[in-house]
């Protein structure tokens, strides 16, 4: 259970990982709020003691009442590549909309994006440069924060969960040899983060080995480098992303969350 207990909102709370950290964050004795796009459908999906709240990321003025109250937030957002739900729109879009709703309140926030993250690509939309840009905002935020990158979903071994925390993002051959870790693993790991004093400020690759699974996580955690305050990047990343190459709404975008951590 958890030390304290915390009202924890859940953005992409019925996607694959989404419903795992409800579940997860559920168990571990926290309050959780579930902002999903249908009711039905995430009542259909969640354990019953969760909160509904309907709402959209890719729509600003259903947020704040998702966001309100909330000590905690994990985002686990991810588009269909297309449309109104693209990497620009959810992965990106959604996670600059949810930090605008906080109007002020400071919430510790665990963003999960993916291994390979600061790879260019022009592939997929450029899936990972918004994930790359989305990570940005939570560090320009100055919210206390985790940046979770996990490994390709469920390919893993049924004997595969000793975890591993890398940094500087240099595995990307774009497959599974970049490392394999499953679903619920990365569940724990995004809730252990909201909690945990040697999570905050860090970034980091999750991946799994053979292996059974750490009872206590605090450690891993602890041996990470934090990355550097004020920077829009995660310690060891290549500085492959120079800000002033990057779009104007993107630059406006960080000058606006930086603009609300001053006020």
């Amino acid at each position: 259970m958890a030390t304290h207990p915390l009202t924890v909102l859940v953005v992409g709370a019925t996607g694959s990982i989404g419903r795992l950290v409800v579940a997860e964050a559920i168990a571990r004795g926290h309050t959780v709020r579930a902002l999903v796009r249908d009711r039905a459908k995430g009542a259909r999906l969640l354990p019953a003691d969760a909160e509904l709240v309907v709402g959209d990321v890719t729509r600003p003025e259903a947020l704040p009442e998702a966001v309100a109250g909330a000590d905690a937030i994990v985002l686990t957002l991810g588009s269909f590549g297309t449309g109104a739900s693209s990497p620009e729109t959810v992965d990106y879009a959604g996670v600059r909309n949810v930090l605008t709703a906080l109007d002020g309140a400071r919430p510790r926030v665990a963003l999960m994006t993916s291994i390979g993250a600061t790879t260019r690509s022009s592939g997929y939309g450029h899936l990972l440069e918004w994930k790359r840009r989305s990570e940005r905002l939570v560090r320009a935020s100055g919210l206390t924060y985790t940046v979770v990158r996990p490994g390709w979903f469920d390919m893993n071994g049924p004997d595969e969960h000793q975890m591993v925390f890398l940094q500087g993002d240099r595995r990307r051959s774009g497959g599974p040899a970049d490392g394999r870790v499953a679903r619920a693993d990365i569940a724990r790991v995004l809730v252990a983060a909201l909690t945990a004093p040697e999570a905050a400020g860090r970034t980091f690759e999750l991946v799994a080995e053979q292996g059974a699974a750490p009872s206590d996580l605090g450690p891993l955690f602890a041996a990470l480098d934090q990355d550097p305050p004020g920077s829009l990047d995660a310690v060891r990343d290549e500085a492959n992303m120079p800000l002033d190459a990057e779009p104007q709404r993107v630059r406006d975008d960080l000058d606006a969350v930086r603009a609300r951590t001053a006020a």
